[in-house]
């Protein structure tokens, strides 16, 4: 019984040291698969809207676009954007693959001209050609 004991303290406290990094990986996952926004009904985590962003932004720095995007957004709706203006657009598609060209669909990326997230916005629910902010979260 004596040599049981310590042979049992060593697996539990193997056991709570491994659960650890293995408990950190499993919330990095939930974590990287969670909404950053939704906009109307789609979910768009930080790796979607970097993508969209990265590739707004080189377009923006190089001159250069596709169908007319990134262009300037002029904050009709007057959203407070954590950054000062000029501000861009760029489409975020709701199948969460890289906009190059065609129909931009109703959502879209706003940065600064450094290339700075300020917000996701979206055309669904919102009047005429005007935008409403994505839900954070």
């Amino acid at each position: 019984m004596v040599r049981i004991i310590p042979a049992l303290l060593t697996l539990v406290s193997v056991l709570s040291v491994s659960a650890a990094p293995l408990r950190a990986e499993v919330e990095g996952q939930v974590e990287a698969r969670a909404c950053a926004y939704t906009c109307g009904s789609v979910c768009y985590q930080t790796t979607h809207i970097t993508a969209a962003l990265n590739k707004g932004y080189s377009l923006q720095q190089s001159g250069s676009d596709v169908n007319n995007y990134p262009h300037r957004y002029n904050n009709y709706e007057g959203f407070d954007f954590p950054t000062p203006g000029p501000w861009y657009e760029f489409p975020i598609m709701a199948s969460h693959s890289v906009y190059n060209g065609g129909s931009p669909g109703a959502d879209r990326v706003v940065f600064d001209s450094d290339g700075n997230f300020d917000l996701l916005i979206t055309h669904t629910g919102a009047s005429g050609n005007n935008f409403l902010a994505c839900r954070a979260g």
